[in-house]
């Protein structure tokens, strides 16, 4: 009887792990290349909106800022501690296209201090592409 039910919930396990295996990652890149504060909160809108409808583990965002959209990843964002906190999930990776700044840089004598959490790309065009190459969705809000 023990073994019995051993080999029960064996094949429980095994058929839940098969199950949780089958579940489609879906995966979306964001691009954010504007300074307006209401397109820059739509984008983190979306992206939390994701991870609700398809459930937490099922949702990869990465969003992708450059050019005046940078200004959504720095320090002096008003939505600066929202991307800190998304930033701490698995679902989110923000990244910061290093061209915007050292353009930046050069204007202002210093880069710009990003939100604890983002990274930086070398480009961010060049990260949407590469993105999309690898079965992401575009989402421009």
């Amino acid at each position: 009887m023990r073994q019995l039910l051993s080999i029960a919930l064996l094949a429980l396990l095994v058929l839940s792990g098969a199950a949780h295996a089958g579940e489609k990652i879906h995966k979306v890149v964001i691009q954010v290349s504007t300074d307006d504060l209401r397109t820059q909160k739509i984008a983190l809108n979306n992206a939390v909106n994701l991870q609700k409808a398809l459930g937490s583990g099922n949702v990869r965002v990465e969003i992708v800022a450059y050019g005046p959209g940078l200004s959504l990843l720095t320090r002096k964002s008003p939505q600066a501690n929202r991307v800190k906190n998304l930033a701490m999930y698995d679902e989110f990776t923000f990244s910061a296209c290093n061209n915007t700044m050292k353009k930046i840089a050069k204007k202002k004598g210093h880069m710009p201090k990003l939100v604890e959490g983002v990274r930086v790309v070398p480009a961010g065009v060049l990260r949407i592409v590469e993105l999309q190459e690898q079965g992401y969705a575009y989402v421009r809000p």
